[in-house]
């Protein structure tokens, strides 16, 4: 079972170390997708995703960039973020990067691409938000189920119910639908843009008519007993697949030589090779 990043770099875990408190479940993700992709089954994928170094650079620049996008808690990314998309949308006064950089209109293109891209799988990290109250509902029943266990062992101090109506009332209207609004203003979704929209504005207004009874069933059904005096059960549990061989050897080289030093297989047939 999983927990935040804030909660790794309180137990001091060796991934918190490994990536410098920064991005911790992210990072991680990066690692084992990669390492996963350069398995040698893949090799024909490769093929179709990159041909030469430069096709492989620019790869995994965007591959890093939409899974860091997912760190909705790192200030310092969500507001770069926010800086290149008023920048690619003319949007609050900021000249389009064209007018102050002398840049192609492929390079402009390209670049509005990339920051739509990271939008998307910000939009997919939380796409039960903009889908039927019945998804949504059941997807923030297994995260607090999920909390629940991490807090019932120790891993957090916070029992999760408390605040957990408001918390989402906040996550609603400060992260999701202005994020239903950006993707509705890029117009990449079309029509169906209004449809996420329509969603996420439904599941708020039924959230806050009808969540605090929805989190009383969530805590009769997870913490039978009273939150106060809930036992807690101090258990060894490891959040993230980093224990195996293959995963250790390329956490490791990640530490020494950094993400972005790579160097998989181009064109010398089907062979292991992780991250360099």
């Amino acid at each position: 079972l999983g927990v935040t990043n804030f909660t790794l770099i309180q137990e001091k875990h060796k991934l918190a170390a490994l990536f410098k408190g920064k991005s911790i479940a992210e990072q991680n993700s990066i690692v084992l997708a990669w390492d996963t992709l350069m398995e040698p089954r893949f090799y024909d994928l490769r093929r179709y995703i990159y041909s030469d170094p430069d096709e492989l650079n620019s790869f995994r620049q965007l591959m890093v960039n939409t899974v860091l996008a997912t760190d909705i808690f790192d200030k310092d990314l969500q507001a770069l973020r926010k800086q290149r998309w008023n920048k690619a949308f003319n949007v609050e006064g900021c000249e389009p990067e064209n007018h102050k950089e002398n840049i192609s209109q492929e390079d402009e293109i390209n670049r509005k691409a990339t920051i739509v891209m990271e939008h998307l799988i910000q939009a997919s990290d939380v796409a039960h938000t903009m889908q039927h109250w019945h998804v949504y509902r059941k997807w923030n029943e297994k995260l607090f189920a999920e909390m629940t266990v991490a807090w019932q062992n120790g891993r957090t101090e916070k029992n999760p119910a408390l605040g957990w109506y408001q918390g989402e009332l906040g996550f609603l209207d400060n992260y999701v639908i202005p994020l239903a609004k950006k993707l509705k203003d890029c117009g990449v979704f079309g029509v169906s843009s209004d449809e996420y929209l329509n969603y996420a504005m439904e599941n708020r207004r039924e959230w806050a008519a009808n969540g605090e009874d929805v989190l009383k069933e969530f805590i009769e059904k997870y913490q039978p007993e009273k939150s106060s005096s809930a036992p807690r059960r101090l258990e060894s549990h490891s959040p993230m697949r980093s224990n195996s061989p293959n995963n250790r050897q390329s956490l490791e080289k990640v530490s020494r030589h950094g993400l972005e030093k790579l160097s998989p297989p181009l064109h010398n047939g089907p062979r292991r090779n992780s991250v360099m």
